[in-house]
């Protein structure tokens, strides 16, 4: 059996621009994939690469979807290298539904954390996001000065009500005098929930330090962004919070089973996908469980999609 196979490229602008470590971010581009059958059942499948992370590129993408041609078979599909996860996760998605078809999950928005701006923007952000239901929030330091992200801190703390967290998130871009300040102010408040990868993945040893120092979590993200590094980490002893960005992790299929036979403390979370990659986000999360608040809270840094956005896709924009 093979299956009939097409892609469109897609960019997204951001309602506002996305300041992190990395830099500005203001358009967001993938790639949707679609697979048919020969009872013309249709599943669809999103690339949402993030290079900086180490999944592979927008072109290296297109690259490969290229290279498939209109017919596509399911060993091909269940055979992709590691060096494309991005392209592992939305195949095997894609044949996943087509096999297994199922409803997008419905879940309250408690169980989301919601991805607030950078800097002083996060001061009026909050409570639009806390009317709808937002108990949980992440905000990205290393943006601006120390000193004026603890004063923002500061401020956040005194106004969030009672019993909602906050989760900072440095991309690897602090300094470990400085991740240690932010340690310390997780001492002082019951706010943090926890410090997610302050310093880049190659202070590996340093992180594991520091977090034997703190009684403030911390958390590895960029360090454990696809499974090979998941796995290294794990095995070397990391036994804080994992940040799993489930759409360039790679297969989602040993994504589930090595979760599912370790004692992880999880987070799986987002890497600004469109709805596509988001709900098969959010199946594997309802398999693996995971106990904190998810981080697919983003889709207010976007215009909502139509619902007749795919076939605008096929009709407006040509194979590239």
């Amino acid at each position: 059996m093979s299956y009939c196979f097409t892609f469109r490229v897609y960019q997204r602008p951001f309602l506002r621009p996305l300041h992190t470590h990395h830099g500005i971010w203001e358009v967001r581009e993938g790639i949707i994939l679609r697979l048919e059958n020969l009872q013309q059942e249709v599943a669809w499948g999103e690339i949402a690469p993030l290079p900086e992370f180490g999944s592979e590129t927008l072109e290296e993408a297109i690259a490969f979807c290229q290279s498939l041609g209109p017919q596509v078979s399911p060993t091909l599909l269940s055979s992709l290298p590691d060096s494309l996860p991005a392209c592992q996760f939305a195949f095997e998605s894609a044949l996943h539904q087509l096999l297994t078809p199922s409803p997008p999950p419905t879940l309250p928005p408690s169980r989301f954390a919601y991805l607030l701006p950078s800097g002083q923007a996060a001061l009026e952000t909050w409570p639009s996001l806390m009317a709808q239901g937002a108990r949980t929030f992440k905000w990205k330091i290393g943006v601006l000065p120390l000193h004026q992200e603890l004063d923002i801190f500061q401020q956040l703390d005194t106004l969030l009500p009672q019993g909602v967290q906050l989760r900072l998130d440095g991309n690897g871009g602090l300094r470990e005098k400085e991740t240690r300040e932010w340690l310390k102010m997780g001492e002082s408040t019951s706010r943090i929930e926890f410090l997610e990868q302050p310093l880049p993945p190659a202070e590996f040893t340093t992180l594991c330090t520091l977090q034997a120092q703190y009684q403030t979590p911390l958390a590895l993200d960029e360090s454990v962004a696809r499974l090979n590094d998941l796995k290294t980490c794990y095995n070397q002893g990391w036994r804080g919070v994992f940040v799993v960005k489930v759409a360039i992790a790679g297969s989602p299929q040993k994504l589930r089973q090595f979760c599912q036979t370790h004692p992880l403390d999880l987070v799986l979370s987002s890497v600004l996908e469109t709805e596509i990659a988001r709900t098969a986000a959010l199946h594997l999360a309802q398999e693996i469980a995971p106990q904190r608040a998810l981080g697919f809270g983003t889709t207010q840094w976007f215009q909502p999609l139509k619902k007749t956005w795919l076939n605008d896709l096929w009709t407006t924009s040509q194979p590239t």
